[in-house]
């Protein structure tokens, strides 16, 4: 999917817009000769660039809009290092309402509905974007945030709410105390809007088999406006991308090589018309493929198949390269085993070597000692590590209302 000649003549607005700002990046683009693109060629000698930039360029390099356009700033949720700030203009946070009412409406959602927000609010892009998308389509938005879960299950059942908009974590921990209440004919749920974390297909049909709603994967990060920037159809065949507000490739995450549709990388995304601070060829590290051909439902917008992973999630043991992503897809082939695990790794000064340890959940009808056993037997011959595994009972390990951590290295301790 090459860039076309109206993306191309946007993003030529924008480097030239960029260097006029004098902002961080006009001082790369300046250095590099880049004065702007008439050809796809040009497009992709443009340098790549990550949120290590962003950290670079903090508080306010990047802001590439006068201090009196800007209307709004985000900070992403990331817990090392400097975080990163994003400045929005009044069309910025627009342009991101209306992107994502565009998804609320590719999932069926309409005026009628009513749409309960768990995300939190403040810094992070993830309550006020979802919010902003429900006035943006007419619906009645019940903006909860996070927490408190005993109040949410209450205005859930008092309000008639829906679609939930949640993690995934969040969602299976409704869904859990749903089911343990026996509440789940008080409650009007038909949809659920879940993002900001990827999640295991076990995950997801036990929310979905719990809560029995639809399910729809909700695309964004804060780089890019936030949340809402793509959104997967009734036909569930990849999330739709909105190609008038970005375009998007996909490289290898090694040599940076712009990969053809349909082979999996690494997503690199361009702001086409963003102003407070647009980003060209930003290097997403989320790991998918852009799907080739025309969705069945029918719409033009290219889609990204579900996020595999990310290329930093990786974490190495006996020289093995790990994702959580073949941690989950193990798993979800053992009988009995639900989708929440957490992976230790240390390291045995005495025998200097790493130690991986494995815990996982199981219920009560299967034996612990022997799905260990399947389970180490199943890292052997697919991974070539074998774990410590301890298999604990359902509900054991800790829920969390925002994403959930899964690997804790040791190692640096």
């Amino acid at each position: 999917m090459k860039i076309n000649d109206k993306q191309l003549k946007l993003v030529d607005r924008q480097i030239k817009r960029i260097i006029a700002s004098g902002n961080y990046y006009s001082e790369i683009y300046k250095k590099a000769g880049i004065t702007g693109v008439e050809t796809p060629e040009d497009f992709e000698k443009i340098p790549f660039t990550d949120k290590a930039d962003l950290r670079n360029a903090y508080p306010l390099g990047i802001q590439a809009a006068p201090d009196e356009d800007i209307v709004r700033i985000h900070s992403s949720s990331g817990t090392t290092g400097k975080p990163v700030i994003i400045p929005y203009t009044s069309k910025d946070v627009e342009d991101w309402a209306e992107m994502f009412a565009r998804c609320y409406e590719i999932a069926g959602i309409t005026k009628k509905d009513r749409i309960h927000i768990t995300p939190g609010y403040g810094l992070w892009t993830a309550g006020i974007g979802f919010q902003a998308g429900c006035e943006k389509l007419g619906a009645m938005a019940i903006p909860m945030g996070p927490g408190n879960t005993e109040k949410q299950l209450q205005m859930m059942m008092d309000l008639g709410s829906t679609v939930l908009c949640a993690t995934s974590s969040y969602a299976l921990l409704l869904a859990e105390e749903i089911n343990k209440r026996g509440i789940k004919d008080k409650i009007k749920l038909k949809k659920g809007v879940i993002g900001s974390e990827r999640w295991s297909d076990a995950k997801r049909n036990y929310i979905a088999r719990e809560l029995g709603i639809e399910l729809y994967d909700i695309y964004g990060l804060t780089e890019i406006y936030g949340p809402g920037i793509g959104i997967n159809c009734s036909e569930q065949t990849g999330m739709h991308i909105f190609d008038d507000f970005l375009y998007t490739e996909t490289i290898d995450p090694v040599t940076g090589e712009v990969l053809p549709d349909g082979e999996e990388g690494e997503i690199v995304i361009t702001t086409l018309v963003k102003e407070g601070a647009p980003l060209i060829r930003f290097r997403t590290h989320d790991l998918s493929r852009i799907i080739p051909g025309k969705c069945p439902c029918g719409r033009e917008y290219p889609r990204l198949d579900t996020i595999k992973g990310r290329s930093d999630d990786m974490f190495k043991v006996h020289g093995v390269n790990m994702f959580p992503s073949q941690v989950e897809e193990i798993l979800g082939t053992v009988d009995g085993v639900s989708s929440e695990y957490k992976i230790d790794i240390a390291h045995d000064e005495s025998k200097n070597r790493d130690i991986i340890m494995l815990t996982v959940e199981a219920d009560g009808r299967v034996d612990f000692s022997a799905t260990a056993d399947t389970i180490k037997a199943l890292f052997k011959s697919r991974l070539n590590v074998t774990p410590n595994v301890a298999v604990v009972s359902l509900n054991t390990l800790p829920r969390s209302e925002k994403k959930t951590q899964r690997v804790f290295d040791h190692r640096g301790d």
